[in-house]
């Protein structure tokens, strides 16, 4: 099939974090790949929309904050206040540098890129339509479906209204409210809690379930809710919308309970849904779920063979760091490759401020698997480099079988947290008596560091065992 100029060993529809490792993958083993983007450049929703912006928005956020609450800066001038927008404006840069890092991936392996909306003709055959009109149709022998998601939109809510946004419409937010309605207290709800409620706006937070992020470990949403409190945020939870009311001058929400609340602007974050309704998967004898996504087997295989599905397409857990090792698990399976990894161990990280991560069981999973084990603890303020940081807020916390000292869940909230939970997964990865607390206290860390709540947090789970 590789004969024709327009057909491929692998195609990939998609340029976000799945589609790209599938696409390098094919082609590092040297399989003709082209790659299918129906945005003017590479990177998908994960560039443009999602992950970079929004954290890039979240780090300017921080050094808001950092210069506002420094004393040092007193000398300088008054705290600072700054727009939404101007703010804003550090994630174009960025952007720009991660286009033309990701366009480089593909010129320097040879990949093939393709501009336009992709469409099935049958199992082994995609239409492009293009910008001017015109019609491109290619081949190949095994295709990849990476086209991401969407903010979930329900029809009940107008967004139309200038006043009402979704996660990707949001950063083009023309003004900073004053109040703000944020509905969905999931991680995208909850991370944009945090960044408005540092920026002095308003925050009513409506959770429609009966606490924050209940997957995770109790003391970390029970964390992240009093944070979000003491910086402004009012959290709601178990509500749900009844109607929504519009005008000039901000949005009023009716709650099932009675309750209204008015906001100057209303940020919808209530579930996301697959881009697969443009794919014309009926072709192929391809249904999707109501909510967009496509059913997979573990090796990310779709029901039509020879057809692959990754990342946000095939739902949880939805996230770029996942998406990256799907994406080069299906091409591997697609070039045939006897095994590949299903990627179903994952650490949660969620950019808060502070911000959180974790691996492994809570204590509720252990207390209902009846596992015995203790917890220890080390919360940053006793830490020299925190200290000296400013950023002291948050703790470590370790759970350990009070038998084998096997490490059984890491969770961690504060300044870093998505980059000290990877010292406790590694060590979690090991088998046998290489998995253990003991490993932190037989590790001499560098000094100051926030590696070192690692130590703290080992001794103070074993000085809670008799034995040790």
């Amino acid at each position: 099939m590789t004969g024709s100029p327009n057909s491929y060993d692998v195609l990939v529809i998609g340029s976000g974090p799945s589609g790209e490792s599938a696409a390098l993958n094919a082609a590092k083993r040297g399989l003709k790949t082209a790659i299918i983007e129906d945005q003017p450049s590479v990177g998908g929703g994960c560039t443009h929309k999602g992950t970079i912006p929004s954290k890039a928005l979240r780090h300017a956020v921080k050094d808001l904050m950092r210069y506002n609450s420094n004393p040092m800066f007193r000398d300088i001038g008054e705290p600072r206040r700054l727009s939404f927008q101007s703010l804003l404006q550090s994630a174009d840069s960025i952007i720009s540098k991660q286009v033309t890092m990701r366009s480089r991936y593909y010129s320097k392996n040879r990949i093939t890129l393709l501009f336009g909306k992709a469409s099935f003709v049958d199992a082994n055959t995609i239409n492009i339509a293009k910008s001017d009109g015109t019609i491109e149709t290619v081949s190949a022998n095994k295709i990849v479906l990476a086209t991401g998601s969407r903010p979930y939109r329900p029809p009940e809510i107008d967004f139309s209204h200038p006043r009402v946004f979704d996660s990707d419409t949001i950063l083009s937010m023309p003004h900073t409210p004053r109040r703000l309605l944020i509905y969905g207290a999931g991680v995208i709800g909850c991370e944009y809690a945090s960044i408005f409620s540092a920026l002095g706006v308003k925050v009513d937070l409506i959770n429609t379930r009966l606490q924050l992020l209940e997957y995770l470990d109790d003391e970390i949403t029970d964390a992240l809710s009093y944070h979000l409190r003491t910086q402004g945020a009012v959290i709601r939870h178990g509500e749900e919308f009844s109607s929504v009311e519009y005008d000039e001058n901000g949005i009023t929400m009716h709650l099932a309970s009675g309750k209204r609340l008015h906001g100057e602007a209303l940020l919808w974050c209530n579930g996301r849904t697959g881009n697969s309704d443009s794919l014309n998967l009926e072709a192929i004898g391809m249904a999707p779920t109501e909510r967009g996504t496509i059913n997979v087997n573990h090796r990310y295989e779709t029901a039509v063979p020879g057809v692959y599905a990754v990342g946000d397409l095939i739902g949880a857990p939805s996230l770029a760091s996942a998406a990256y090792d799907q994406g080069r698990a299906a091409a591997a399976a697609a070039r045939g490759k006897d095994r590949t990894r299903y990627v179903d161990d994952v650490p949660t990280g969620i950019y808060t401020i502070p911000e959180i991560s974790s691996y492994g069981m809570t204590e509720k999973e252990l207390t209902e698997a009846r596992v015995p084990y203790e917890v220890g603890r080390a919360f940053f303020k006793e830490t020299a480099r925190a200290q000296i940081s400013g950023e002291d807020v948050g703790m470590l916390k370790i759970l350990f079988h009070i038998d084998t000292l096997e490490i059984l869940g890491i969770h961690c909230f504060g300044a870093e947290s998505t980059e000290i939970i990877h010292i406790g997964q590694a060590i979690m990865k090991q088998t046998g008596e290489a998995n253990s607390i003991l490993y932190f206290i037989r590790t001499t860390f560098n000094y100051p560091t926030m590696a070192e709540a690692y130590r703290i947090a080992a001794l103070n789970g074993l000085n809670r065992l008799s034995v040790y």
